[in-house]
């Protein structure tokens, strides 16, 4: 697994210091690292919302002095005309970020549909087993709890493969390590994501 670091001088969170790549999301992270060799100066990068689409957004724009459009897909097509238009004026490279890729939007505008059909789109995906496992580790440990391998391999086989599982069954791990005062383990945790109605009450035996 790598890490696309953010510039020093990044002034978001400096928690948030890094994007984590795994197969599921390693075109997107190589289609922005490498914005010199788009064919036209935009791209567009989907995926679900909680995917850290956002944050790769943010580093390509640090490291490139490019532009971000964020919820694209919600932006006037008059006004992505001309922002798409502009980047390609001024040399200047831009990514749109949206849920999902053009053919959804239901574009009427003819020259914008053309544009966005030459724009190169990479898709981030569900969390993989690796990104699960790391955005576990990694997100727990910030809250000053630590997650026993054994545990990490039990969240990994029975979560739900999405972000916004993971956002929510870190926080609900959280609240019941600091409510019990005790470590994280593999008991602990299935409780936790019963009561969160994270995972279904069958699974209460490993």
């Amino acid at each position: 697994m790598n890490q696309i670091a953010l510039p020093l001088e990044w002034p978001e969170d400096p928690r948030d210091d890094a994007f984590l790549v795994t197969p599921s999301n390693a075109r997107a992270a190589q289609l922005l690292e490498h914005w010199g060799t788009w064919p036209v100066r935009a791209a567009l990068l989907t995926g679900p919302r909680r995917s850290g689409r956002s944050l790769l957004a943010r580093i390509f724009a640090a490291k490139s002095g490019g532009t971000i459009i964020d919820d694209a897909d919600r932006v006037s097509e008059t006004g992505l005309f001309h922002a798409w238009n502009r980047a390609q004026a001024e040399r200047r490279p831009l990514v749109m970020v949206a849920d999902v890729a053009p053919p959804v939007w239901r574009i009427a505008l003819p020259d914008l549909r053309s544009r966005l059909a030459a724009t190169p789109h990479a898709e981030i995906g569900p969390p993989d087993d690796a990104l699960l496992r790391a955005l576990f580790e990694r997100q727990l440990a910030r809250r000053g709890v630590v997650a026993p391998p054994d545990v990490l391999d039990w969240l990994v086989a029975r979560l739900e493969r999405s972000h916004l599982a993971v956002e929510r069954s870190i926080d609900a791990l959280d609240e019941e390590v600091m409510e019990r005062q005790k470590r994280l383990t593999i008991p602990l945790a299935r409780t936790s994501l019963i009561e969160a109605g994270l995972l279904p009450p069958q699974q209460e035996t490993p």
